[in-house]
């Protein structure tokens, strides 16, 4: 009797033991994060709008996350968290940027900014003028 539960009390020590070593940890966000602007020398009429996107650079028109908001200043921060699980290691993501007043194109980018699947997580977007 005494064997048995001393052999019992083993058992439930050692699934204790299995137990508490498996930990899984949920995968880190992915972060990207940088800066966006412009090299002219011009201030934006209050109210300008900056629109700055991760997207598919092999897809037009597929836009992974964005956020817009009204600039205070230029260049203009940003910082996307992105769910781990969400990334899709077959796809060129980027960055673009555009700004706008009164729903007209002020600046826009016209480079790719790649990110994320090379390695990059942090990136200067530099924007041009849209000539209207």
């Amino acid at each position: 009797m005494l064997a048995k539960l001393v052999r019992m009390m083993a058992v439930c020590a050692l699934l204790l033991g299995v137990s508490a070593c498996v930990t899984v940890e949920p995968p880190k966000p992915v972060i990207v994060n940088g800066a966006a602007g412009y090299l002219e020398r011009i201030a934006l009429p209050s109210g300008s709008v900056i629109n700055i996107s991760i997207v598919d650079l092999n897809t037009r028109g597929s836009i992974f996350a964005q956020k817009t908001f009204e600039v205070a200043r230029v260049p203009v921060p940003f910082k996307f968290i992105l769910p781990a699980e969400t990334i899709d290691k077959s796809i060129n993501y980027g960055v673009v940027a555009m700004i706008t007043y009164k729903d007209q194109v002020l600046f826009q980018t016209f480079t790719r900014y790649p990110v994320i699947n090379n390695g990059k997580f942090t990136t200067e977007v530099l924007m041009k003028p849209v000539s209207q």
